[in-house]
């Protein structure tokens, strides 16, 4: 199958002119035009005018994401569809592989073959690879809860919200605070867990307490944060008197770890959380809620509202922490 840099090649243009003069959008001179569709059609490239009959804008966006079965992308889904919805749009949805050139391959038919109006990347810290990609294809593009490279996103400050949970399991007279996060070299796409250690490790050196803190790596899961809670909870001896979970997820899988091994919580261990998960409240978890539902929202009225400003920005999304019985001041004082 050809790629739309093998057609531009063939017709001696840039790639973003190929985009400009197979999608209609765009100025590009008649006698180019006529030349990259003569290219496509040649190269079977299913992205072109020829194939599919039309090169009017459908009424569809696309939208990609590192993650379909977890929590907070599922959440910022919902609100994509029911604002694409209301809007009268559709949602495609698309996995972004990890191999750089089904990565290409990926936007490349969002954006030509399925020829969407707009892209919104979900979740992706994404390098220079997919950010020149995106911003060549001359489409309407918002990142959510990630970065990419000179386009417009809306996110919450993660290191800061990490370095506001461990503030307050500090602000407490906790000192021996565990960090239990997913590893952020194993979802390099999902970038939120190295801000999230980043922030930890911040609040501990801002408290004078960097000797104290310790971290750990699990799955980003209930299942994963119960399998790490019984293997750091076991021993008394090291067990810490505070753990910053870096998702709700974690914290509620430690939270029944610690049931089964007979800790009581907060009595004798404080757990505290990021996201506002659904169950949250249900596990008696503090938290430190967003959400994402609205960021989803807020990221499609971005992208179609805001189609002819071409400066990028950054909107940060509210948070507030909710503080429930899963944190006190430790039993025994530590000094």
């Amino acid at each position: 199958m050809s790629a739309l840099s093998d057609v531009a090649k063939m017709a001696d243009v840039s790639p973003a002119t190929a985009s400009r003069a197979l999608s209609g959008r765009g100025y590009v001179a008649e006698e180019t035009r006529n030349r990259v569709v003569a290219a496509a059609a040649e190269m079977g490239y299913l992205g072109s005018p020829v194939a599919f009959g039309a090169s009017e804008a459908s009424r569809s966006v696309g939208v990609v994401v590192p993650h379909i079965g977890r929590w907070y992308f599922g959440r910022v889904l919902e609100g994509i569809e029911s604002a694409l919805t209301e809007e009268g749009y559709e949602l495609i949805l698309r996995r972004l592989p990890a191999d750089p050139l089904e990565r290409h391959r990926t936007f490349e038919t969002l954006l030509l073959r399925r020829n969407v109006a707009a892209v919104i990347a979900v979740g992706i810290e994404s390098g220079d690879d997919v950010a020149s990609l995106v911003h060549s294809l001359d489409r309407p593009f918002v990142a959510v809860g990630g970065t990419v490279k000179g386009a417009a996103g809306i996110s919450i400050d993660d290191r800061s919200a990490s370095e506001l949970i461990t503030g307050h399991l500090v602000s407490l007279g906790h000192e021996r605070i565990l960090h239990l996060g997913a590893d952020p070299t194993e979802d390099a796409d999902f970038g939120v867990h190295a801000l999230r250690l980043a922030g930890f490790r911040d609040a501990m050196r801002d408290a004078d307490l960097e000797h104290a803190g310790t971290t750990m790596t699990t799955e980003l899961s209930i299942p994963g944060g119960y399998t790490a809670g019984l293997a750091v909870l076991a021993d008394p001896r090291s067990r810490p008197t505070a753990i910053a979970a870096g998702s709700d997820e974690i914290a509620i899988g430690v939270i029944v770890a610690a049931r089964q091994l007979g800790i009581a919580v907060p009595e004798q261990l404080s757990i505290i959380g990021i996201d506002g998960h659904e169950l949250a409240d249900m596990f008696s978890l503090t938290t430190l809620a967003q959400d994402p539902v609205g960021q989803g929202s807020q990221a499609v009225r971005r992208v179609l509202g805001e189609r002819g400003d071409s400066a990028p920005e950054w909107k940060e999304h509210p948070v507030h922490l909710e503080v429930r019985g899963s944190t006190r001041a430790p039993l025994v004082p530590l000094r």
